[in-house]
């Protein structure tokens, strides 16, 4: 049989399109590439015509995959990461591997990169490209190692670890609730709140799980960040919920403390997620490794910091 009956596509037009369906703009798509924008389309015709169908909806002012283009790209990604692993595999290192992690963005601030610097000097030959988000990344479509996601596990196409519980409990700075008080809803009443506004209603359900009326927050101090939300307990400013991971450090140095008892389980947890459909190599496995290791350590720490 010869290629051309066995009907494959350039190459070079497979990773144009590829890329293109990977990024919002056809700009960015040509700068991945390290080629023209005009390229990339000319590469994008050439595969329609050679599959007699629209790959990309042109209707819409930005990239967006038709039922056919979502299809395709999904049998020819995982092809091209096996080649691309396989070409790797047997290379000869030529400097350092890079691995790409997404994780929340408050995780990244007050979790992650306290330990990064260890890790970089310990593994001089990787490299940790960290992707901060609130939101859910499709680790095949954007080409992303490993995943740390908060949530109840129920994600489909990852394999996922479990890394550990989120706890929570309101934290503040050492002498900000005196010593001897035992009514809660009074302390909260005469106390400043502080709320992050991407979780608006952690204090209610704080309060529903212990039973208590949810306090009042009109007043509330109203902040973007966990880490924000934090440095300002800690400064005296009044009082947050504190969540693991986030807070165990804190509590260990009695930077923060939690005047009204130890953390509680929320009900959802940190999972470390890696895509589900190809072997992940040997350096993302590294990174697992070293991942799960910190985990074990945080779950260690926050045990200590319990009154």
């Amino acid at each position: 049989m010869t290629l051309k009956e066995t009907r494959l596509p350039p190459f070079r037009s497979l990773l144009a399109f590829r890329a293109a369906a990977t990024h919002d703009r056809l700009a960015d798509a040509a700068v991945a590439l390290g080629v023209t924008e005009s390229a990339v389309s000319h590469q994008i015709r050439q595969l329609e015509t050679l599959l007699r169908a629209q790959l990309f909806d042109r209707t819409s002012r930005r990239l967006v995959l038709t039922e056919t283009g979502t299809r395709y790209l999904a049998r020819i990604d995982p092809a091209i990461r096996e080649l691309e692993a396989a070409t790797e595999a047997v290379l000869p290192s030529d400097g350092r591997a890079v691995v790409r992690l997404t994780l929340p963005t408050s995780m990244a601030a007050t979790w992650l990169l306290p330990r990064l610097g260890a890790f970089e000097a310990a593994n001089p030959d990787l490299d940790i490209q960290l992707v901060p988000t609130t939101r859910v990344i499709d680790l095949e479509r954007d080409q992303v190692d490993i995943a740390i996601r908060y949530g109840r596990g129920n994600w489909q196409n990852v394999d996922k670890t479990f890394l550990f519980d989120d706890h929570a409990t309101p934290v503040a700075a050492p002498g900000y609730v005196p010593d001897g008080e035992v009514n809660i809803e009074d302390v909260l009443k005469r106390s400043r709140l502080i709320v992050i506004r991407s979780i608006p209603d952690e204090w209610q359900e704080w309060a529903k799980a212990r039973g208590l009326a949810p306090p009042d927050l009109r007043g509330a101090l109203e902040l973007d960040a966990i880490e924000q939300g934090l440095q300002v307990a800690e400064a005296g400013h009044g009082i947050t919920i504190g969540r693991s991971p986030y807070i165990e450090e804190r509590l260990a140095s009695g930077a923060l403390v939690t005047p009204f008892g130890a953390t509680a389980p929320s009900g959802a947890a940190f999972y470390l997620c890696l895509p589900a459909k190809l072997p992940p190599p040997a350096r993302t496995l590294r990174v697992k490794r070293w991942l799960l290791e910190q985990a074990d350590a945080s779950r260690a720490a926050l045990e200590l910091a319990k009154p």
